[in-house]
């Protein structure tokens, strides 16, 4: 998910992501470059390019975002696509994440937006219902591989949109990928503690269970203060998901932050550092962030994306991936599931071979295999994602866990039905007094909740 944007917004600790990957890439494809960082089995019909009349001479712009490592993967499977098809040319761009949106928005406005470029929510939903995004129904009909069964429906329904509501109507992008936020665990910690690994199917390890192993691996170092956390960036959508509550009902509009599911969930995750010092606090984070912190071996458990995986191939310890922790209210788990997506701009001079590379990118056989085994992603082909892809014999071993989130019980992140996330941006920056233990989830809820609905409105009620 590669996830990235999807969560651009600003994050509160337990919410940080990673984006860490490892990979080489080539040197064939025409790359152009603003990254500033120094930092699936059977044989049925699978998606793969259209087959649609292409130009004879066209280069296609391409613009995503990342680091060094996101472009190391993506001019290998841009070159990859060269190779294939040795007429075709792509100029790849990439751009840091931070400055994605700016930049992109700069380029519409010119009238120079790439011809393929990422968009995930809510960027995703404001492009579509601007026009700025060509629709691929008929692309999509003329191309007698794409096989629509094959493909995950929660990957291909994120980039549906009817004007009004995402999910329905027309097909406006593909998925670069389906992103499960797993819940990753150190077992040489687990081991040294003498507790348990948690579990790898959804509702048998609670929210009690997780914290009794925090606590027994949490230790304090020779100066007395914490040298190794239990646990660290636990998420809060997990939380208030599984405990049957919510941040927002897009059917009607309304800020849910102030019923006692959310409040619970939210008071929740703050006690992990503030009552039972299991996790790393907002000082602590700023010192040294939650996801160095478990690279370095110093925190049980922290959740990850499939895209993790190159960086976590080498650690020098034992990890694997569980079902995130149930409320033991519920007796449910939850988790988000991530997606950014290739989209065309609606003036691209070339429509068939910008189809063409968004469609070998997203659902080519080859370029799936080589994707997953980068450790980029799960297959957006799903007899590859519940074939191949789960006999890798690198970790994690529980891969299930990410099918699982990605078929059961992985929801759409927070920002997906919103065309204006100031209110999200607000909740994400001023939850931080419940985090800092300046006053209770309770307190804090009733009263941001007037205050976000207030934002709500202003941005997405027209």
């Amino acid at each position: 998910m590669n996830v990235l944007k999807s969560k651009m917004a600003k994050l509160s600790v337990p919410l940080m992501l990673s984006f860490a990957m490892v990979v080489t890439g080539c040197s064939k494809s025409t790359t152009e470059s603003t990254d500033k960082s120094t930092t699936q089995p059977s044989a049925q019909a699978t998606p793969a390019a259209a087959t649609a009349k292409p130009a004879e001479n066209s280069e296609i712009s391409f613009m995503g975002w990342g680091g060094d490592t996101e472009k190391a993967v993506f001019q290998k499977l841009t070159d990859s696509y060269m190779q294939k098809y040795p007429t075709k040319k792509v100029k790849y761009t990439i751009v840091p994440p931070a400055e994605y949106a700016q930049k992109l928005e700069t380029l519409v406005a010119s009238g120079k937006a790439p011809d393929v470029f990422y968009a995930g929510e809510p960027l995703f939903q404001k492009l579509a219902g601007s026009g700025t995004l060509l629709k691929m129904d008929d692309l999509i009909k003329s191309s007698k591989s794409f096989e629509e069964s094959n493909v995950w429906k929660k990957g291909l329904d994120r980039y549906r949109f009817d004007g009004k509501v995402l999910g329905k109507g027309s097909l406006y992008g593909l998925p670069k990928d389906v992103g499960p936020w797993a819940f990753a665990y150190n077992k040489d910690l687990f081991d040294k503690a003498g507790v348990k690994y948690p579990s790898a199917k959804a509702g048998e390890w609670t929210w009690n269970d997780m914290i009794e192993a925090a606590k027994k691996i949490t230790t304090q170092g020779a100066n007395g203060k914490t040298d190794v956390f239990g646990v660290a960036g636990y998420s809060l959508e997990s939380a208030v998901w599984a405990n049957g509550g919510d941040y927002i009902d897009y059917n009607t509009g309304t800020i849910k932050i102030d019923e006692p599911a959310f409040i619970e969930a939210l008071q929740f995750v703050a006690d992990l550092k503030l009552k039972y010092k299991v996790s790393p606090s907002p000082t602590d984070e700023k010192a040294q962030g939650g996801y160095a912190r478990f690279v370095a071996g110093k925190i049980g458990m922290f959740p990850m994306g499939p895209w993790d995986q190159p960086g976590f191939w080498k650690l020098p310890f034992g990890w694997d991936i569980a079902a995130w922790p149930a409320s033991p209210k519920t007796g449910k788990t939850a988790t988000w599931l991530g997606s950014a997506g290739f989209v065309i701009s609606s003036k691209t001079k070339f429509p068939e071979d910008a189809f063409n590379l968004a469609a070998y990118l997203s659902l080519d056989r080859d370029s799936q295999k080589e994707n997953y085994q980068l450790g980029q992603a799960v297959p957006n082909l799903v007899d590859m994602a519940k074939g191949e892809f789960m006999k890798m014999d690198k970790a994690p071993a529980n891969r299930q866990v990410f099918l699982d989130i990605i078929e059961d019980y992985g929801h759409s992140p927070i920002a997906a039905g919103s065309v204006d996330t100031k209110w999200l941006d607000t909740f994400n920056q001023e939850v931080s007094r419940v985090w800092e233990g300046k006053q209770t989830a309770e307190e804090w809820a009733k009263e941001m909740k007037p205050k976000l609905q207030e934002l709500y409105d202003k941005g997405n009620k027209k």
